[in-house]
């Protein structure tokens, strides 16, 4: 990483008040050229809860001082009730957060040194409320840049995919719940008011993951802050970033298809990072490109960047399965709209164990996976790539031995798709519900399977997410399941393998009860989309090489370590994935304070007994300086029933090191068909 600046020196304002009508301030700090009260400059926000002060700074060091060097006002600002923003933090994404937004980005306009035209910039969280601000309106939101966000909290935010109830609602939910009673900084809000406002919040904590699993349909608690229910509202220009490797891969793919706003895609092969850090590599100068959409929108500088074409991808190369990946080999390309005019389907017809392009003899084949299947599946989303790791999935034999697989013949050249495969499917079910899981993989010569994508879905929720019908035994369905998009080119020599499973733990939850699926494989088939080479992608320029300024200084004084391993229990018989990090203590030098992070995952399940399925999750974090010295810790436990989901939740707080707060949930929620 090249450490650079731009021409403006810079000055950092540790924290500065947003007031907001209903008397509540919003903290943020902001990255100012010197002189920007005598030549105004464009505003650019990151809006989000995680502690601008001693969560993210390193990070936005690198980026936002980068950008306030290059003529911009660059602000972090902590959500309400979070970091050392006053208030009480609600739920992830409700209105009043927007609604706070909009008030402060009117704030931010009218400052002597903003020349009023503003844009958003966020990952994950931070690229959510991009999006949903921009749906808002508010005056002088010229432009957002959103990476690894969604535009559906329901179908594509952890909670639920294809109405199956994912772990990282667990992972997550504990994560989202225990960060945000994080006490605030004495030296920020004041030691007269640190410790009041910290037991507020502690008042106030509550596990929302208890809503995420009570509404197990897209109701309205998922429409609100899910921009999809009116693309149009969005009329700024949008830069939507996402990689292979991450959660929201499919994301930058429906928001170029459905905005009607000036907008632009990139995705690479990284997980949830940010391009210029991402990993796997090969990392991309990005913030240099983010500077040209920058100019262009907020400075009317003519950039070139919306010249070029709408849509730039990495295209995958084949290589063997592996836990973490330093970087994936691949090549750029380069569509000019999405959908692209240089994607077409091919049809793959599928047999007893056979994908082909021609028409395979019937065949009638069953399905009752083990409920380990998936266990070689890796994370749903790889938020520590390029830090820990390894979360990428396995060699996926370990999943085809429960589960039907269909092969092409050896591959006589390149197939490179681009966008979503789909699987159309003539089956019965012998249950109300039940899990469909397809995976695409490319098998080599040596016999190795490498996932390429993969897609679920609730049969019960074939139709869609809001009404829901139960499968009746022995009614034939037609059933559609679009996988995650994805760029990779299978190679000459590969095969193709579609594999099928009625489990896909511990990615996500079992269904109640083991359900068998009969397939008509002869009536079934399989649509890639196909992405041949086009001389226009030997044309495109170079990204230039990964820069950003310097990160905050800090200072290790216990090194982070991670395990993860998988366990069979003969006697009983059980299968477990364990995952355990720590991330060891760091100091942030120029302000003295020292940060901790602990988090255990246990997933746990009998072979053929859905309703053994096990959840834990254990995480804790410390912060302190000198006399402040605080913790927080959660232990979240999920059981099943074939009716219900038992939710145990149990919560610590410490103040040098003495138990000043305790508090436990248990929560008895029905399941709907899930």
């Amino acid at each position: 990483m090249k450490i650079a600046l731009g021409p403006r020196p810079v000055m950092l304002l540790e924290n500065v008040w947003i007031p907001l009508a209903d008397g509540t301030r919003l903290a943020a700090k902001i990255w100012l050229p010197e002189d920007a009260a005598s030549d105004p400059v464009p505003a650019i926000i990151d809006y989000i809860p995680y502690r601008k002060r001693d969560g993210s700074p390193v990070r936005d060091e690198s980026i936002f001082r980068y950008f306030a060097s290059h003529g911009y006002a660059s602000i972090r600002l902590d959500i309400r009730g979070t970091g050392d923003s006053e208030g009480l933090f609600e739920d992830e994404y409700v209105k009043q957060e927007q609604d706070d937004a909009v008030e402060a980005i009117e704030w931010i306009r009218q400052q002597a040194w903003c020349s009023g035209n503003v844009g958003m910039i966020g990952i994950s969280w931070g690229g959510f409320s991009a999006l949903q601000v921009a749906a808002r309106r508010p005056t002088g939101l010229k432009a957002i840049v959103t990476l690894c966000s969604t535009d559906d909290r329901y179908s594509d935010d952890g909670h639920y995919m294809g109405g199956c109830v994912l772990n990282d609602t667990l992972s997550w939910g504990t994560t989202c719940f225990v960060l945000m009673t994080q006490s605030p900084d004495p030296e920020i809000v004041g030691e007269e008011r640190w410790h009041s406002m910290w037991m507020q919040r502690l008042e106030n904590a509550r596990p929302t993951m208890i809503d995420w699993i009570t509404h197990q349909r897209r109701d309205d608690f998922w429409k609100q802050g899910s921009v999809c229910e009116d693309y149009d509202a969005v009329d700024c220009a949008v830069f939507a970033v996402g990689g292979w490797a991450d959660g929201f891969s499919s994301v930058p793919f429906r928001l170029l298809a459905n905005l009607n706003a000036p907008r632009k895609g990139l995705i690479g092969p990284w997980g949830h990072k940010y391009p210029h850090v991402g990993a796997p590599g090969p990392a991309i100068g990005f913030l240099q490109e983010c500077l040209r959409w920058w100019d262009h929108w907020l400075k009317g500088k003519d950039t070139g960047i919306m010249q070029e074409p709408m849509l730039r991808s990495w295209m995958l190369d084949s290589v063997e399965p592996a836990a973490h990946y330093d970087e994936r080999p691949g090549h750029w390309v380069a569509d000019p709209s999405w959908p692209s005019p240089y994607v077409s389907p091919r049809i793959y017809h599928m047999g007893l164990g056979r994908l082909s392009q021609q028409p395979l003899p019937e065949a009638t084949l069953e399905i009752n996976s083990p409920a380990s299947v998936g266990i070689a599946a890796g994370e749903w989303c790889p938020y520590g790539l390029g830090g820990l790791g390894p979360e990428h999935p396995l060699d996926q034999r370990w999943d085809d031995g429960g589960s039907l697989i269909f092969d092409s013949e050896p591959l006589t050249e390149a197939a490179p798709i681009l966008g979503a495969p789909i699987i159309e499917l003539e089956i019965t079910c012998d249950k109300p519900t039940a899990i469909l899981a397809a995976r695409l993989s490319d098998l080599s010569p040596s016999g190795e399977a490498t996932r390429v994508t993969y897609g679920l879905l609730n049969l019960s929720h074939r139709d869609g997410h809001e009404d829901l019908q139960p499968m009746k035994a022995g009614k034939s369905y037609r059933i559609r399941l679009a996988m995650n998009d994805v760029g990779y080119t299978f190679p000459p020599g590969h095969r193709i393998r579609l594999s099928i499973s009625t489990n896909y733990w511990p990615i996500a939850l079992p269904a109640p009860e083991r359900a068998t699926l009969t397939i008509q494989a002869e009536a079934s088939q399989m649509h890639l989309p196909i992405r041949m080479p086009q001389p226009s992608d030997d044309e495109l320029p170079a990204f230039d090489a990964p820069e950003a300024s310097a990160p905050m200084a800090t200072t290790v004084l216990k090194p982070s370590s991670l395990e993860r391993f998988i366990r069979i229990d003969l006697v009983p018989s059980r299968v477990s994935l364990t995952v355990k990090t720590d991330g060891g203590l760091v100091r942030l030098d120029p302000i003295g304070t020292v940060v901790g992070h602990e988090k255990h995952m246990i997933y746990s399940v009998a072979e053929n007994d859905p309703s053994t399925a096990r959840t834990e999750i254990y995480e804790r974090f410390d912060l302190g300086r000198g006399a402040w010295q605080t913790a927080v810790q959660g232990r979240t436990v999920l059981t099943a029933t074939k009716s219900d989901f038992h939710l145990q939740v149990d919560f610590d707080a410490f103040e040098s090191g003495e138990r000043i707060f305790s508090k436990s949930w248990a929560e008895k929620i029905p399941r709907d068909l899930v």
